[in-house]
């Protein structure tokens, strides 16, 4: 059984993250930009900003990334927090990765007083959709959006 570990990035791992977010937008057919990945980054490790990005190793090498942000609701009381972008390698699908970063952000969000956790995937993402029907409510609103 291989050693599987779920920890935050730290500030000295552009290197580390940049293949598997490049990995991410590939998956989903986008490009962006380099300068906004790297404020992305930069980002995670500003005490200011609400945003958090952590890494599933498995054997001690990085596999897989989450990030999230934390954020305020009219809806509820104390913050929400939106997994925005969760990624595994293709060659480590299927070893419950994803499910460990999914649990990692509820933990990590539970501790800094977020009632919620929620995301959004794309229609097609059939076969990561079976593991979110499994370990979250889908509560059936459709997402609509403008590019200002």
């Amino acid at each position: 059984m291989p050693t599987i570990r779920v920890r935050a990035a730290r500030d000295d791992e552009y290197t580390v993250w940049m293949p598997l977010w490049r990995g991410y937008q590939a998956f989903y057919e986008v490009d962006i930009a380099d300068e906004v990945s790297r404020t992305t980054w930069q980002r995670f490790f500003d005490a200011a900003e609400p945003m958090h990005c952590d890494f599933v190793e498995v054997d001690g090498v990085v596999r897989g990334l989450v990030h999230s942000i934390d954020h305020c609701s009219c809806w509820l009381k104390e913050s929400s927090c939106y997994l925005q972008d969760l990624f595994v390698a293709p060659d480590c699908r299927g070893l419950g990765l994803g499910r460990r970063l999914i649990e990692h952000v509820y933990a990590q969000a539970k501790a800094r007083g977020c009632a919620r956790v929620h995301w959004l995937t794309h229609e097609s993402n059939a076969e990561a959709m079976k593991l979110y029907d499994r370990i979250a409510d889908k509560p059936g609103f459709v997402q609509y959006r403008k590019a200002l």
